[in-house]
């Protein structure tokens, strides 16, 4: 490993998956008696009143694109309360809840009364909902007119991470890279058996128990400097959306990807193919002649990565994503018909 990658690995922080931090951060928070974020809603929400029309505009509509209710929906009489949600249990509605579903749930729900009633639906959500429910993600097309799947930003220790990116896009290598778990994915399959192999791509799978031939195999660590050494890199959706997506927009690479059909609080459904990033068709008939195209276009591939950087920044104001947290879970109560 040279000195470079050394420093940037391991003394820089740029690390995926950083759990100690996060649940020492997250168990200090529900240490806390819930009186003190409870007094402080009202003189948070009421930052919104000092933001300028424009700002007001900004905010008001990210709150509305992430919390679609627009009509009153009472929540089933088996809704729990917000205040049984505890890290000490094993269970949480009915079903067991990653601990970082508890934590990123809490951090907003903490700000309002224990007595509210909701439904929480952890871990990647690919479907629509029958009731009003908070989730990480969603169908972008589906909830268009389903309103109720809630976004929260959950699982963010995952999912919500942006690096600084030292190598500038003409440094870097003409070729594509992807890392992921392949196994147990039609979509992620179908690319393996298109392009493995091909000198243009740099692909393996990470499955633990890949169910492919050993070539195809992760052997090692390839760590985030790895990718960024490379112009392109595949982001390609999961079990809902591709947890890359996010540092890799706020790189100097370009994130390579078919149509999204999930999003997030990183708003995936807003994304545009050749603004913000390479699209290419479903069945990737065309990712060598779109990444040939950026190659002999350099500027053009620049163009998409300034773009990209720009809707990165939106989500680095803290002040402002907690107000609009918030906002979306004063809405949430408010159109669940209950009074805060």
């Amino acid at each position: 490993m040279n000195l470079q990658k050394t420093r940037y690995t391991y003394f820089g922080g740029v690390r995926k998956n950083m759990h100690l931090p996060y649940y020492v951060h997250g168990i200090w928070m529900m240490m806390k008696p819930r009186c003190l974020t409870e007094w402080r809603r009202e003189s948070l929400l009421r930052q919104f009143d000092r933001l300028s029309a424009s700002e007001q505009q900004y905010v008001q509509q990210r709150v509305d694109y992430y919390n679609r209710l627009s009509a009153v929906t009472p929540l089933p009489a088996e809704a729990p309360a917000i205040g049984e949600q505890s890290f000490l249990k094993k269970r949480f509605l009915q079903k067991k809840c990653p601990s970082v579903y508890i934590f990123d749930s809490y951090e907003w729900n903490r700000y309002f009364p224990a007595r509210l009633r909701w439904m929480l639906e952890p871990g990647d959500v690919s479907y629509t909902l029958p009731v009003p429910t908070i989730t990480k993600s969603r169908p972008i097309e589906a909830c268009k007119s389903d309103p109720n799947s809630v976004l929260i930003n959950m699982d963010k220790v995952r999912h919500f991470m942006f690096f600084h990116d030292p190598i500038p896009f003409d440094r870097k290598r003409g070729q594509v890279i992807f890392r992921g778990v392949v196994s147990g994915k039609p979509n992620r399959t179908a690319f393996f058996e298109k392009y493995f192999g091909n000198p243009l791509f740099d692909m393996y799978d990470t499955s633990r128990h890949s169910a492919l031939s050993e070539e195809m195999r992760q052997h090692g660590e390839t760590t985030i400097f790895d990718h960024l050494s490379y112009k392109y890199i595949m982001s390609l959706e999961g079990n809902d959306v591709a947890s890359n997506l996010k540092w890799v927009m706020n790189s100097n690479c370009i994130a390579v990807a078919p149509p999204m059909n999930y999003e997030t609080w990183f708003m995936e459904g807003r994304l545009k193919g050749g603004e913000h990033f390479i699209e290419i068709a479903p069945d990737y008939s065309n990712l060598e002649e779109r990444i040939a195209y950026y190659n002999d276009h350099p500027n053009e591939a620049k163009d998409i990565i300034e773009n990209a950087n720009q809707y990165c920044k939106q989500f680095f104001n803290k002040e402002r994503e907690r107000l609009i947290a918030l906002m979306v879970m004063e809405k949430y109560f408010r159109m669940t018909g209950q009074e805060v």
